[in-house]
C-alpha cells in the first residue's frame, strides 16, 4: 500500500509538472511560476491530490539546491571568488544586516517582544537562492551586473544561515512562551551528536571536515574520477557523482553546518578539476528535477486558509516584507555602482523571502522562540513572496528593461557634419567594424552610424569617426547624406530593423546601393526578395574559413581544403535559391528537401575529393601562375 502512495504521488507531481511548465513557458511566465502554479493546483485547497506529505517532499526536494550551489560553484575558480569578495561581504553584509533590523523594527511595532523580532528580521532577510538563480539563469540575466550581484548577496545568505542558527537557541532561553523552561530543558535533553559537545571541540570538528573537503577537492578527487572513467560506464560516473554530492551533505549537515554551503565549497574547489563539465552533464538533470518538485511543494505547502481568515494582515505584511527589501537592496545597489535599470534587476530579484526560512521558522517554532499562530502567518507571506518573485521579473522585463533602454537610446542623436561620402554604414559592432576597416584601409571614407554610446567611446580613440544615432530613423539616414550616397551598408544586429531599413532606403533612395547584413537564412530571403544588391549571413564566411582550417589540420592539403570550400560554397548557393522557392509551403516538404539537398551536397563533395585535379582547376599550379603572370604584362603593353 506505502509502495502504490508512493508511486500515486510521483504519478501526481510528475504529470503537474509536464503539464503547468510547458504551459507557462508558452504564456511567458517562466518555469518556476509555473511549478509553483502547478503545487497550488494540486494541493490542499483546489485538486486536493496532496496533502500532509507536501513537507515530507519539500524536505527531500530541499536536496535540489544543494546540487544547484553545487554546481554554480564548479563555475567559480578560487581567484574569481576572491575578486567577488567586496561583493559578497560588502553588499551581502550590509543587505542582511539593514533588512534583519527594519523587519525587526516593524515586528516591534506590531506587538513581538524583542527576541522575536529579531528572529523574524534574520529570518526574512534571506532570499530564495533557487527561484532567484533559476529566474535568473533562464532569462540570461545571470552574467549581467544585476544578476552578479544578486549571486553574491544570496553567496552571503547561504553563508549567514550557519551563525543565524547558531543565534536561534541562544535567544530562546530569554523568550517567555508558556511552558518554554520546560520546552527548552525537553529539547537539550534531545540534543545529541557533534552538537552535544563543547563549543572548541564542535569548531574542531567543523574546521577538519572543512578542510577534509578542500584536501580531497584539490588532491584526491582528479584521481578517484580518473579510475571511475577508466571502467567506461557512464553510470558509475554518474553514482560517482551523486555520491560525492550527497557525501559532503550529509558531513556538513552532521556538524551543523549547511549542506548547500559545503556543496557550493566542493564546487569552488573542483572548478579546475579536468572531469569538471563531466560533473556537471551527470548532475544537472537531477538538480532540475529536485528544484522543480522544490518548487510546486512550496505551492501545496501555501495555507490559504489563514489567507482567507486574514486577507487584509496577510498582503499587508507581504506588501511591507516586499518593500522594505527592495528598498534596502535598491539604496544598496545605488551605492556599489549598479545603473542603467540593473539595480531595477538586483532590487526585484532579491524582494523575497527564501526557502532556508521555511526551516528556520520550523527550527524557531521548535525552539518555542515563535508560537504556533505567528509561525503560521510567517510561512505563508514566505510562500507567498517566492510566489511573486517570477512576476516581478516579469514586470523587469517588459516595463523596467524596455524604459531604461529607451531612455539610453533617447540620447541626442550627434550632428553630423561628414555627410558627403559616397559610402554610408549603419551599425559599427563587431560586423560593421571589419567592413569600415577594410574600406579605410583601401582609401575609402565612410559616414559611420551606431547607437551604442559606450562602443562609440572605444572607437573613437582608435581613430574612427563615428555618429551616435539609430540608423534605421528616416530623418538621422537622410542627415548622413543618403540622397548623394552610393552605397549603404546595414551592418546592424537587429533583423526587424535591418528589413526596415532595407524597405525604407528601396523606397526612398532607389538609386543606392544596398549591402545588407543577414542575421540568419530565412532573413537572408527576405533580404533576397526585397531585392537588396548584395548581403552575407553574418556567421558564414567565418565559419567556412574555419572549416578550411580544420581540413588542413586533418590532413588536406591546403588548396584541396580551399577547393573543397569553394565547391560547398557554390552548391550551397544553388541551394539556397532552390530552398528560397520552397519558403512559405509545405513545412513537410520543405524539411524533406532540406534533408535531400544536404545528402546531394554531401555525394558531391566526396566524389569531388577523390577527383584529380583538370587543366581548368590549377588556380595554385606554379607553372600556370607564371603563364597568368606573362599573359597580363602582355596585355599591359599592348595598351600603352
Amino acid at each position: 500500500m506505502h509502495q502504490q502512495d508512493f508511486f500515486f504521488q510521483a504519478l501526481i507531481y510528475l504529470s503537474a509538472a509536464v503539464i503547468s511548465v510547458p504551459l507557462a513557458k508558452r504564456l511567458g511566465l517562466g518555469s518556476v511560476l509555473g511549478y509553483l502554479l502547478a503545487g497550488i493546483i494540486i494541493g490542499p485547497y483546489v485538486l486536493k491530490l496532496v496533502g500532509a506529505e507536501g513537507t515530507d517532499v519539500m524536505h527531500f526536494a530541499e536536496f535540489g539546491v544543494v546540487m544547484m550551489l553545487f554546481l554554480i560553484g564548479l563555475e567559480l575558480k578560487p581567484a574569481l571568488l576572491w575578486k567577488m569578495r567586496r561583493a559578497i561581504f560588502g553588499l551581502g553584509g550590509l543587505q542582511v544586516t539593514i533588512t534583519a533590523l527594519l523587519v525587526g523594527g516593524v515586528s516591534m511595532i506590531m506587538g513581538l517582544n524583542l527576541f522575536q523580532s529579531i528572529t523574524v528580521g534574520l529570518i526574512m532577510a534571506l532570499s530564495s537562492t533557487a527561484i532567484v538563480i533559476q529566474s535568473l539563469s533562464e532569462k540570461g540575466l545571470l552574467k549581467s551586473e544585476g544578476g552578479q550581484g544578486a549571486f553574491s548577496v544570496l553567496l552571503f545568505q547561504d553563508i549567514a544561515v550557519i551563525p543565524i542558527l547558531a543565534i536561534l537557541p541562544l535567544m530562546a532561553n530569554q523568550v517567555e512562551l508558556g511552558n518554554l523552561t520546560a520546552a527548552v530543558h525537553d529539547a537539550g535533553k534531545r540534543v545529541t551528536g557533534v552538537s552535544a559537545l563543547p563549543g572548541w571541540q564542535q569548531v574542531m570538528i567543523i574546521v577538519g571536515v572543512v578542510s577534509v573537503i578542500i584536501f580531497m577537492g584539490r588532491f584526491f578527487a582528479r584521481y578517484m574520477f580518473r579510475f571511475i572513467a577508466s571502467a567506461g560506464l557512464r553510470e558509475i560516473f554518474t553514482a560517482a557523482a551523486l555520491l560525492l554530492v550527497i557525501g559532503i551533505a550529509v558531513a556538513m549537515d552532521q556538524v551543523g553546518l549547511s549542506p548547500a554551503l559545503g556543496t557550493f565549497l566542493a564546487g569552488v574547489v573542483l572548478a579546475d578539476n579536468e572531469y569538471r563539465h563531466e560533473l556537471e552533464s551527470d548532475i544537472e538533470p537531477f538538480k532540475g528535477l529536485l528544484l522543480g518538485l522544490f518548487f510546486i511543494a512550496v505551492g501545496a505547502s501555501i495555507d490559504f486558509q489563514i489567507l482567507w481568515d486574514n486577507p487584509g494582515m496577510i498582503l499587508g505584511l507581504l506588501g511591507i516584507l516586499v518593500l522594505i527589501k527592495f528598498g534596502v537592496l535598491y539604496g544598496l545597489s545605488r551605492v556599489f555602482g549598479l545603473r542603467s535599470g540593473q539595480e531595477m534587476l538586483f532590487s526585484l530579484s532579491l524582494a523575497q523571502a527564501g526557502e532556508f526560512a521555511f526551516v528556520l521558522i520550523s527550527f524557531s517554532s521548535q525552539n518555542a522562540i515563535l508560537d504556533q499562530g505567528i509561525s503560521g502567518l510567517l510561512l505563508i507571506v514566505v510562500a507567498l513572496s517566492m510566489l511573486i518573485t517570477p512576476l516581478l521579473l516579469i514586470l523587469y522585463d517588459q516595463l523596467v528593461q524596455p524604459f531604461f533602454s529607451k531612455r539610453t537610446n533617447e540620447k541626442p542623436s550627434d550632428a553630423i557634419d561628414d555627410n558627403e561620402n559616397s559610402v554610408i554604414i549603419a551599425g559599427f559592432g563587431r560586423f560593421g567594424l571589419v567592413i569600415g576597416r577594410f574600406l579605410k584601409a583601401n582609401g575609402i571614407s565612410a559616414t559611420i552610424l551606431d547607437n551604442n554610446p559606450s562602443n562609440i567611446q572605444v572607437l573613437r580613440k582608435f581613430g574612427f569617426k563615428v555618429y551616435y544615432g539609430d540608423a534605421s530613423r528616416p530623418d538621422l539616414l537622410q542627415k548622413a547624406g543618403a540622397e548623394n550616397a552610393s552605397v549603404l551598408i546595414i551592418a546592424i544586429d537587429d533583423k526587424d530593423r535591418i528589413t526596415q531599413m532595407t524597405e525604407h532606403a528601396k523606397r526612398t533612395y532607389p538609386h543606392l546601393k544596398i549591402i545588407a547584413r543577414a542575421i540568419d537564412v530565412p532573413h537572408s530571403f527576405t533580404l533576397e526578395d526585397l531585392q537588396v544588391d548584395a548581403y552575407r549571413r553574418e556567421t558564414y564566411d567565418s565559419s567556412l574559413d574555419l572549416g578550411i582550417k580544420a581540413l588542413c589540420t586533418i590532413g588536406f592539403q591546403k588548396y584541396q581544403a580551399h577547393r573543397m570550400a569553394r565547391m560547398f560554397r557554390y552548391h550551397d548557393n544553388l541551394i539556397m535559391k532552390e530552398l528560397h522557392q520552397l519558403r512559405g509551403k509545405d513545412e513537410k516538404h520543405y524539411f524533406n528537401e532540406v534533408r535531400r539537398f544536404s545528402e546531394q551536397l554531401e555525394n558531391i563533395l566526396s566524389s569531388e575529393q577523390h577527383q584529380s585535379l583538370n587543366d581548368n582547376d590549377s588556380a595554385w599550379d606554379a607553372s600556370t601562375l607564371r603563364e597568368e603572370i606573362r599573359q597580363m604584362y602582355s596585355e599591359m603593353s599592348e595598351e600603352k
